[in-house]
């Protein structure tokens, strides 16, 4: 997710290895900020060697790459990535046109969306198809196939000029507060946040009831960016449904990106999370 909110870490790399020395069956790794972190490329090396299938979602694919598990496997990327990918890990056979490739127990992704349809590609893998399409109604979503045009995704001059334009004119930048609450869904919210965190015009706030930490649905602790008593301005406040699926919750976050910031905007998000759109 691109930087939007803020979450607690409660566990370490360290804690888990001692409650499971055996490994772990499955490893996600985001994008990090820095791919050559190598205390997190030797956990995912040990975490490989003892069996684990390690996923890499995004950019993610850095790391995968300088943890050496690339090496002679087929593998995608974010197509922003893909050039420079290639000539840092070319003895990796890069493939386009697909959201995500398996290479024995190495997954990668394209952009951060094709998250969604790879998890439905390993729940399907571990627990049948029913279950995945029981969890693909709950997302909204209608298939979770591989299929993906790169070659539709890229940056046009408008899309450029209005990244610059965005970025540059800091006067018009916008707050947006997240109404939290307990038990809430936190795909829908990091879809969410990513969307608006990524128009180069807004910051995502989350708002809470007395800046107390919010548990999401899957126990994912976050907290608050101000300080009690602190009092900062909001230019909106968004509520997330809880009857409305997380794909179709992006959807409507980028209609309504579309309506504040102009149809240029609402493209340069869609392409940066390889979203398709009309």
């Amino acid at each position: 997710m691109f930087p939007a909110l803020s979450i607690e870490i409660n566990t370490s790399l360290d804690d888990f290895d001692n409650l499971h020395p055996e490994g772990s069956d499955l490893v996600i790794v985001p994008a990090i900020h820095n791919a050559e972190n190598k205390t997190i490329i030797h956990w995912i090396q040990n975490q490989y060697e003892r069996g684990a299938t390690i996923v890499g979602i995004c950019d993610g694919v850095w790391t995968l790459g300088y943890a050496g598990l690339l090496k002679n496997k087929h593998a995608t990327g974010h197509w922003y990535s893909k050039e420079k990918l290639s000539n840092v890990f070319s003895d990796t056979i890069w493939i386009r046109n697909k959201r995500y490739v398996q290479d024995k127990n190495i997954i990668t992704t394209t952009g951060v969306t094709a998250s969604i349809p790879v998890s439905l590609a390993l729940v399907e893998s571990i627990a049948g198809t029913k279950k995945a399409k029981e969890m693909a109604t709950e997302l909204g979503v209608t298939h979770w196939d591989a299929h993906h045009n790169s070659e539709g995704f890229y940056l046009d001059w408008q899309q450029y000029i209005t990244a610059a334009k965005n970025l540059i004119f800091f006067w018009n930048y916008e707050r947006i507060g997240i109404s939290m609450y307990e038990g809430m869904d936190e795909i829908s919210l990091a879809l969410v946040a990513d969307a608006y965190s990524r128009t180069y015009r807004s910051k995502t706030v989350a708002i809470t009831n007395g800046n107390r930490p919010v548990l999401t649905k899957s126990g994912i602790k976050f907290v608050s960016e101000m300080e009690e008593g602190e009092k900062i301005q909001i230019h909106s406040q968004i509520e997330i449904p809880k009857q409305k699926k997380a794909f179709d919750q992006l959807v409507h976050t980028l209609v309504e990106i579309e309506k504040k910031f102009g149809r240029t905007t609402k493209r340069f998000v869609a392409t940066q999370i390889e979203f398709p759109i009309d």
